[in-house]
C-alpha cells in the first residue's frame, strides 16, 4: 500500500473494534518515554553494574540518535506495566528530516503521515497499541500542531529573526530537498502536500523574546517553522492528519505539544474536532492533554469549557488536562525539605477560586516531577546530585497519592540522576547505547529488583486499589511533635501529612521529609475515625495504629523513619 500523500488519500474508518477509552484517566498511572533513549531491541546487552560498567561518554553522542525504536518498546511493556503504569506516552513517533541526525526526539516532523523509519513502522506502532491494549494499557501519542521541522528555508537560507514592526510575513526562500530528483520526493519539502504552501506558516523569523504573548505565539520555535493553524486550510490538514492515526492504529490520547506558543481558538477547534470523532467511532473518553508552561491562572485558560470563541459568548472545551507545571515548580524542593509546604496547601487552595468543583479539580492535570524539558532547572533530573534515593520515592509516591493522572518519567524509577548544560543529560538511554545513564556505555538499566521501582510499583498497586487516592478530596493536616499544639508544617524538614476522603473512607498519608526519624501526632477526620479505632498502614512497613483525643481533636501518633511514608486507613 502506498504511503499518502495528501489528506485526500486518508481514510477515518476505523480497521477493527476501536479499544475503549478508560471511564476516568485518574484511574490510569502514564509512563513517558523517548523512543530513542528506551530501547533498541537487542539482546546482546549486559545488565548494568556500577562495579564492573564502562564509564566516560563522549557529549556530543548526546545529541544524537541512539538508535531505540517501537520494537524496543514493545518487548518493554510488561517492565512497563509492572511499575503500576498503564499507559505509555511516546515521544512523536512521526518522520522527521531524514539528512539530520540531530532531532531524535522527534519533535521537528517533515511527514506527518509516516512513521520515522529510524523508529520502525506503522505496522510496528499498530502492534505496540496491540500489546498494549491486550494488557489493559493504552497508548498516548506527543503531536505538534505549533510547528513543523527545519523544511524550508529563508531567503538565503540566513537565521531571520522575529521583529514586531514588521509590515507582513518575510519572503519565503526554498523548500529543503535532499534529493535532486524533479519534483518533490518523500524526504523532500514537509508532507501532506497541503502544507506545502508558504502561506501555511507565519513567517516571522524565530521567537526572541520568550515573554512576549505575541511574539511567543507568531515567531518560529527556533528553526522549526511556525505553522498558521489559525489558516482553516492549515487547521483541517491537522485535524484530518491526527484523526487518520486514531483510525489506523487505535490511539488512545494525545500529549499536545507548545499549547502556549498557539492561539486558544485554534486549539479548541482541534481538540473537539479530535474528541467529536473519537465519540463518533466509540472512543468516548478520547484523552488530550497540553503542554502550557505557566501557572494556574494560564492553565485554567485552556481546560474545561474555560476557551472562548471571539466574537461570541459561547465557550469551547480545549484540552482535557494539562501538564502540571505549577506543582512541578515546586515539589522538588518541598520533597527534598529546601521550602516550606505551605506553597503545596497554597497551590491547592487556588483550586477553590479557580474550579467549580475543586475536589475533581485533579481530572484536570497530569502529574510529574521529572521530564525532558526540565524548563524550570536546566538541566538536571530529581535525583541528580542527590545522596537520598528514598527521595524519589517519596517524590513518586506524592504523585501516586494526590489530585490528578500521575506521570513517571523513563529512568526515574531507576534512580537516574542526569545533569549538565544541555537537555541531553536528562535524556539518558535505558539501553545503554553510548549515552547511557551515570556516564555509562552499553549497559542497559531494565531491572525490576531495584528498590526504587518496587516502591514506586507497591505505592501504583494501592492507588489502583483504593479509590479515595484516585478520586478524594484533599486536605492538609495539622500536625503536632507534644499532642497538645498542632499546626501545619512551616519547616521545610517535616511530617508532611494529608487525607484524601471520598464518601465514607479517608486514606491518611504521611511523609518524612527529614533523614531523621519523626513521631508526631497528626490530625484525622474525627467522625470517620472514631476514638480507639485502629488504623493500617497499608504499606509492607505495617503497622497498626489507635485513634486518640488531644487537645479536643482525633489523632494518630505515627512514627517514620527518614525519608520514608505511610499510607493509612480504617479497615
Amino acid at each position: 500500500m502506498a504511503a499518502p500523500r495528501s489528506i485526500k488519500d486518508l481514510d477515518f474508518t476505523p480497521a477493527g473494534t476501536v479499544f475503549p477509552s478508560p471511564q476516568d484517566w485518574r484511574d490510569v498511572v502514564i509512563y513517558f518515554l523517548l523512543v530513542d533513549r528506551f530501547d533498541n531491541n537487542a539482546d546482546d546487552i549486559p545488565v548494568y553494574d556500577p562495579d564492573s560498567a564502562v564509564h566516560g561518554r563522549d557529549p556530543r553522542r548526546g545529541h544524537l540518535f541512539q538508535g531505540g525504536n517501537l520494537k524496543g518498546v514493545i518487548r518493554r511493556l510488561d517492565y512497563i506495566n509492572g511499575l503500576g503504569a498503564s499507559a505509555v506516552w511516546l515521544s512523536p513517533v512521526f518522520k522527521n528530516r531524514q539528512e539530520k541526525d540531530d532531532t531524535y526526539h522527534g519533535y521537528g516532523i517533515q511527514d506527518f503521515l509516516q512513521i520515522d523509519p529510524r523508529f520502525g513502522t506503522i505496522d510496528d506502532l499498530r502492534e505496540l497499541v496491540r500489546q498494549a491494549h491486550a494488557r489493559e494499557m493504552y497508548v498516548i501519542l506527543d503531536i505538534i500542531l505549533n510547528h513543523t521541522g527545519d523544511n524550508w528555508a529563508y531567503p538565503g537560507d540566513h537565521p531571520y529573526y522575529y521583529w514586531k514592526d514588521a509590515p507582513g510575513p518575510f519572503d519565503f526562500g526554498f523548500w529543503r530537498e535532499p534529493d535532486p530528483a524533479p519534483g518533490f520526493q518523500p524526504d523532500d519539502a514537509v508532507w501532506p502536500l497541503e502544507l506545502q504552501t508558504p502561506d501555511s506558516y507565519k513567517r516571522r523569523g524565530q521567537i526572541r523574546n520568550w515573554f512576549n504573548r505575541q511574539e511567543a505565539i507568531d515567531g518560529d520555535f527556533l528553526s522549526l517553522k511556525e505553522l498558521n493553524i489559525t489558516r482553516p486550510t492549515v487547521l483541517d490538514t491537522l485535524i484530518r492528519a491526527y484523526k487518520y492515526w486514531i483510525a489506523e492504529v487505535d490511539i488512545d490520547g494525545y500529549r499536545v505539544d507548545t499549547v502556549k506558543h498557539m492561539e486558544a481558538t485554534a486549539t479548541a477547534l482541534f481538540c473537539n474536532a479530535v474528541r467529536e470523532y473519537g465519540r463518533r467511532i466509540g472512543k468516548h473518553n478520547f484523552f488530550m492533554y497540553g503542554e502550557v508552561v505557566g501557572d494556574d491562572a494560564v492553565i485554567q485558560q485552556y481546560i474545561g469549557r474555560n476557551t472562548r470563541m471571539p466574537g461570541t459568548s459561547e465557550r469551547f472545551p480545549s484540552l482535557d488536562a494539562c501538564l502540571d507545571f505549577p506543582l512541578y515548580f515546586i515539589l522538588e524542593e518541598i520533597i527534598k525539605g529546601f521550602t516550606s509546604p505551605a506553597l503545596l496547601r497554597q497551590r491547592y487552595e487556588r483550586f477553590r477560586t479557580l474550579y467549580i468543583d475543586h475536589g475533581g479539580a485533579g481530572e484536570y492535570f497530569v502529574t510529574f516531577v521529572d521530564n525532558h524539558d526540565q524548563m524550570a532547572r536546566p538541566y538536571r533530573r530529581f535525583m541528580h546530585n542527590n545522596p537520598y534515593p528514598a527521595q524519589v520515592v517519596l517524590a513518586i509516591g506524592y504523585l501516586l497519592t494526590s489530585p490528578g493522572v500521575p506521570c513517571i518519567y523513563y529512568g526515574t524509577e531507576q534512580n537516574f540522576d542526569g545533569g549538565g548544560d544541555s537537555d541531553a543529560y536528562v535524556r539518558e538511554c535505558m539501553f545503554g547505547g553510548t549515552w547511557g545513564a551515570f556516564d555509562s556505555t552499553g549497559h542497559h538499566f531494565f531491572i525490576p529488583n531495584n528498590p526504587t521501582y518496587q516502591a514506586i510499583a507497591e505505592i501504583a498497586a494501592l492507588r489502583a486499589r483504593e479509590p479515595a487516592l484516585r478520586y478524594g478530596r484533599l486536605y492538609f493536616r495539622e500536625i503536632s511533635e507534644n499532642g497538645s499544639d498542632f499546626g501545619h508544617p512551616i519547616d521545610g524538614r517535616c511530617t508532611l501529612a494529608y487525607s484524601r476522603i471520598l464518601d465514607s473512607m479517608e486514606i491518611l498519608i504521611a511523609l518524612n521529609l527529614d533523614a531523621q526519624p519523626r513521631e508526631e501526632y497528626i490530625t484525622v477526620d474525627a467522625s470517620l475515625n472514631p476514638e480507639g479505632s485502629v488504623v493500617t498502614n497499608l504499606l509492607a512497613a505495617g503497622g497498626q495504629f489507635r485513634v486518640e483525643v488531644r487537645n479536643s481533636r482525633h489523632v494518630l501518633r505515627i512514627p517514620l523513619k527518614g525519608h520514608t511514608m505511610a499510607i493509612l486507613q480504617r479497615l
